[in-house]
């Protein structure tokens, strides 16, 4: 997880927009077995087909970002269909604490379709401080222990570091859109570099 925050904050936030070649997409070469990485970690790890196929994906230059987060998305739901039954069969419906299955389904189902709206509507740089910042927030407790550190004071130091990435994210994606129509490359109204 520490990998995927540094990931997202340095590739939408610092680096340069992501040049998208159009027409091209990784090939089945690539994508099975990424997916079969991917869906191994998540069912053995209790989560990871994100992390693992997003940044992997993102990574290849090859699809609009945005485009990768829905698919894997979409597809994450396939595959946690497909590994439900091996659960089921190996623990029973008694290995599982019901409460919180209800509770992660409630809270997933409100916050999903809000996320997918955010992710067409926001710029890249602005979505890569929201979303490591997010990360890096709710991950605190790990420092917090690490550091045997005081609450208010972590929160204080990551706040202070969110916002900081947020002010930066708002002045490069008016920089961007300001070069927008420069040169031999276009930047669209998601500040998605094209080659044209």
């Amino acid at each position: 997880m520490e990998r995927l925050r540094i990931y997202i904050i340095t590739r939408f936030l610092f680096a340069q927009p992501p040049v998208i070649k159009i027409g091209q997409r990784p090939g089945t070469s690539v994508l099975v077995p990424l997916g079969l990485f991917a869906g191994f970690v998540d069912a053995t790890g209790g989560g990871g087909w994100g992390p693992v196929a997003t940044p992997t994906l993102i990574a290849s230059g090859k699809l609009d970002p945005r485009k990768v987060i829905g698919s894997v998305s979409a597809s994450e739901f396939v595959v946690t269909i497909s590994a439900s039954p091996g659960f089921l069969a190996a623990l029973g419906t008694s290995g599982l604490d019901w409460r919180v299955v209800v509770g992660l389904l409630a809270g997933g189902v409100i916050a999903a379709p809000f996320a997918a709206w955010l992710v067409h509507k926001v710029s890249l740089p602005m979505l890569g401080a929201l979303v490591g910042g997010v990360i890096l927030i709710t991950n605190s407790r790990t420092l917090m222990v690490s550091f045997d550190a005081e609450r208010w004071f972590v929160y204080a130091i990551l706040g202070a570091i969110w916002v900081a990435l947020l002010t930066y994210a708002v002045r490069k994606t008016r920089a961007i859109r300001a070069q927008a129509g420069v040169g031999t490359v276009s930047v669209d109204d998601r500040d998605v570099v094209r080659v044209v």
